[in-house]
């Protein structure tokens, strides 16, 4: 199993950290080290005291594909679920100065926790699904699918046409505008429209 991220999928985050809208989709990926255990807290890493957190939909690919037409991708998932992409901002920062690649910010052990799945079929459309975080009880980030730059099925033609997708696959899709810094004794509660996924405290 890998873990698929897509940056910069949100034009007004891409504003809020000041970086370019890409052309294409901006990939990098995490390893399965990535996953957090159910009800596991996330412990901040010793070697960054700035993690933020970026609230994403998360769509589990259900079959092997390799080179998929993007008339076909939605064959290639029947869940979408949420989940957090921590991020070391300070250490992100010092690798993007350098033009290193950002694994080292995004891909420690226990950055990317994934709440509950949803079968797709619940929603009227895919490309119209509200999402949201809380931080303490307070709406931190808030987004909704329609305003990806690049929506799902144009993500797993694309990512398709570089790396083959097999079953149990994650693709984190990008997050909205919001992000922020987390720290010891927050709660964090993620949302699909007004189902609540994910919990994740911070140790």
């Amino acid at each position: 199993m890998k873990i698929i991220c897509v940056g910069r999928n949100y034009a007004a985050h891409a504003a809020e950290l000041k970086n370019p809208i890409s052309a294409e989709p901006v990939i990098f990926m995490k390893p399965e080290t990535a996953q957090l255990l159910p009800r596991m807290p996330f412990f901040i890493p010793d070697f960054s005291t700035d993690i933020h957190h970026e609230v994403e939909l998360v769509v589990k690919i259900n079959r092997t594909g390799k080179h998929i037409q993007e008339h076909f991708a939605n064959t290639y998932y029947d869940e979408i679920g949420i989940g957090i992409d921590f991020t070391a901002r300070d250490k992100q920062t010092q690798l993007k100065e350098k033009n290193l690649p950002w694994e080292l910010a995004k891909a420690f052990d226990g950055s990317a926790p994934t709440g509950k799945f949803l079968n797709k079929s619940i929603f009227t459309s895919v490309q119209n699904i509200n999402f949201h975080l809380e931080k303490n009880g307070s709406i931190v980030q808030q987004g909704n699918s329609s305003n990806m730059l690049f929506n799902i099925d144009k993500i797993i033609a694309f990512v398709s046409s570089y790396i083959t997708l097999k079953k149990g696959d994650l693709i984190f899709t990008g997050t909205p505008e919001g992000v922020g810094k987390v720290q010891a004794n927050d709660v964090l509660d993620a949302f699909i429209e007004d189902q609540h996924l994910l919990t994740v405290k911070i140790k």
